[in-house]
C-alpha cells in the first residue's frame, strides 16, 4: 500500500526558508502529477504548486510564484517544495497529494500534512 509522508515543516521567521519533502513509500509514484496544498486555520484547503512526474512541468499559485519551487527526485521517489521569502500568510498545514488531473485536480492520495508557521 502506497503512502505519502511529508516532512520539513517548522517555525521560521518572516523572510526565511524551509524545504518540504513528500516521499512515496510502498511503491513508486504512479500518478500523473504531485501537488502541494495548504490549509490555514479557518480557511479552505488551497492549491500551492504541482509538478508532472514525467516531464517535470510545474504550475504555481500566483501568490507563491518567484518564492516557491517544486521539484522531484526520481531516485528518491520524493517531491520537494522549496519555500523562500516566507511570509506570515504562508502559515498553514501543508499537504502533498498524488494527482490524476493537471494542474491540480483529481487527487488520489493525500499525505498527513506538515505544519509551517511563519512568525512576523
Amino acid at each position: 500500500q502506497v503512502r505519502l509522508v511529508e516532512s520539513g515543516g517548522g517555525l521560521v521567521q518572516a523572510g526565511g526558508s524551509l524545504r518540504l519533502s513528500c516521499k512515496a513509500s510502498g511503491r513508486t509514484f504512479s500518478s500523473y502529477a504531485v501537488g502541494w496544498f495548504r490549509q490555514a486555520p479557518g480557511k479552505e484547503r488551497e492549491f500551492v504548486a504541482s509538478v508532472r512526474w514525467y516531464g517535470g512541468y510545474t504550475y504555481y499559485q500566483d501568490s507563491v510564484k518567484g518564492r516557491f519551487t517544486i521539484s522531484r527526485d526520481f531516485a528518491k521517489n520524493t517531491v520537494y517544495l522549496q519555500m523562500n521569502s516566507l511570509k506570515p500568510e504562508d502559515t498553514a498545514v501543508y499537504y502533498c497529494a498524488a494527482l490524476q488531473g493537471w494542474p491540480n485536480s483529481d487527487p488520489q492520495l493525500w499525505g498527513q500534512g506538515t505544519q509551517v508557521t511563519v512568525s512576523s
